[in-house]
């Protein structure tokens, strides 16, 4: 990259017309990662003007399945290229460990390559119609244009997951990254520019979401906009996407249940309840947040949890030795440790951590200790409310229904996990959660291949898998007349 990080806006790399300039800090000790250039909405009308013309005038609508899957496998090799780099370059940037962007580097280009295959899969369907001279078809085409922009805690895999259907269904794109942690989405899209994009198909535009985001959202250019981040801004891109009443898909906010029966496996339920919450600091919209207990195991299985999260290694994501970084900035990490502080208030009782980590180096990042909250009640903020840190809250149940309940008690729906080796049950429960993504005696599993996405006020439409593809096609209805003549409905 250049001194200062660029966009790329119809096959260049330019800086914004404002002349203003955003430092990318490293959430581990503070320190300035590279200066970025700061977009504004009339570098979006720029990206927008140029992926309007690939799409409409120059033909990218036009390629075939089997190009387009060509580019993006050889997004895919040049990926596996820059492997390390690119993992070292993300965990620097947003702090995590190093074996979890590893994950996520070898998960963006394993979504690359599952929808370059999706390129060239059959689609469309054929119908038999009363009228034996009409054949009746649907094909799938490409929307246009897509306006997509992903959130700060996993930055290249959720530019993949958006940027890989779109692009392999024959649309073009302008794309945002969140303003935290823009750096591998740079990289990224000099990748698309190296293996031969067409001008005007891929345009990234950096800068923060009031204004950059906003004009995505609401510029009567863009055909679909596609938000991956928090409830509250999913309601404004709604909002700000009637204009032209383009195409939305919100992936958004939860408060997810992970709910232990007393037949559960001890070491197990621990072991998971602890990955659920505290992998990528917490900082993840289907983690494991709520966790609700049978109550004849409580004390038992809180021993060990506290037990053990008091043993998870916090420090530096490039240290290999971490097994939890810091969180992505000091103002997130405040608003975390105020829900400590109203949880007090509440009358929740604090097993374990609730402060920040400022022993030694530490003290330079943004660190926190793993931090879980019992006695709680279901009218809490904290039980209530997203926390999107290392905060668990435990919950207690003593039926099956009562478990179901308390679990569907929330104004989200994006995930849930069930722990018991008896198989009809956890698929009763299962099947009762109120839920777009669940787990059964695991948590956290994403794969390519199934569809992501929440009820209620977790969002709207679902990404992966080809239900994530056909997000990003229109549907449209083809009638040929096999015997063509009169219609013969008026009189002559």
């Amino acid at each position: 990259m250049s001194d200062i990080g660029r966009m790329y806006i119809d096959g260049e790399w330019v800086l914004s017309g404002s002349g203003e300039t955003r430092e990318v800090i490293n959430p581990a000790d503070g320190s300035i990662l590279a200066s970025v250039t700061e977009g504004t909405a009339d570098d979006v009308k720029k990206a927008v003007a140029a992926a309007r013309r690939a799409f409409d005038k120059d033909g990218w609508q036009d390629t075939t399945p089997h190009e387009r899957a060509a580019l993006l496998r050889a997004v895919c090799t040049k990926l596996e290229r820059d492997r390390e780099p690119l993992l070292k370059l993300e965990t620097l940037d947003n702090g995590k460990p190093l074996r979890e962007t590893g994950y996520d580097v070898d998960d963006t280009i394993g979504c690359f390559r599952y929808y370059a295959g999706m390129a060239e899969k059959p689609t469309g369907q054929t119908f038999s119609v009363p009228d034996p001279n009409i054949q009746t078809m649907v094909v799938r085409e490409p929307i246009g244009v897509c306006g997509q922009i992903v959130p700060w805690n996993y930055p290249l895999l959720m530019a993949a997951w958006k940027l890989a259907p779109a692009l392999a269904a024959g649309n073009t794109v302008v794309f945002k990254p969140s303003e935290l942690t823009p750096l591998s989405a740079i990289r990224l899209f000099e990748i698309f520019e190296e293996v031969g994009f067409p001008k005007g198909v891929v345009n990234l535009v950096l800068g923060a979401g009031a204004t950059v985001g906003h004009e995505i959202a609401a510029n009567h250019g863009v055909d679909k906009v596609a938000f991956t981040g928090g409830t509250k801004t999913g309601r404004s891109i709604m909002q700000a996407a009637t204009g032209n009443l383009k195409g939305i898909s919100l992936e958004l906010g939860g408060k997810s249940p992970n709910i232990v029966f007393a037949d559960a496996d001890l070491e197990s339920a621990v072991d998971y309840a602890l990955f659920a919450i505290f992998c990528n600091q917490g900082q993840v919209c289907s983690a494991g947040s709520r966790l609700l207990l049978e109550e004849s195991i409580q004390d038992a299985f809180l021993a060990r949890l506290v037990e053990r999260a008091n043993k998870i290694r916090v420090g530096p994501g490039s240290s290999p030795a971490s097994e939890m970084g810091p969180l992505i900035s000091e103002s997130h990490l405040n608003r975390v440790l105020a829900y400590v502080e109203i949880g007090r208030q509440e009358g929740a009782t604090l097993l374990c951590g609730g402060n920040r980590l400022t022993e030694g180096e530490l003290g330079k990042g943004w660190f926190m200790r793993p931090t879980i909250f019992t006695d709680t009640t279901p009218d809490m903020r904290i039980v209530k409310e997203e926390v999107f840190g290392p905060f668990l809250v435990v919950q207690t149940f003593r039926t099956e229904a009562e478990a179901i309940e308390m679990a569907n008690d929330t104004e989200y729906g994006l995930a849930g996990g069930v722990f018991t080796p008896d198989g009809a049950k956890a698929m009763r429960v299962i099947r009762k959660l109120r839920a777009g993504i669940t787990w059964i005696n695991t948590y956290n599993p994403t794969f390519n291949e199934a569809p992501w996405g929440g009820y209620k006020q977790s969002g709207i439409g679902r990404e992966l898998g080809t239900f994530g593809y056909e997000e990003y096609t229109e549907v449209k209805q083809i009638n040929l007349n096999l015997n063509p003549g009169m219609s013969g409905w008026f009189e002559f």
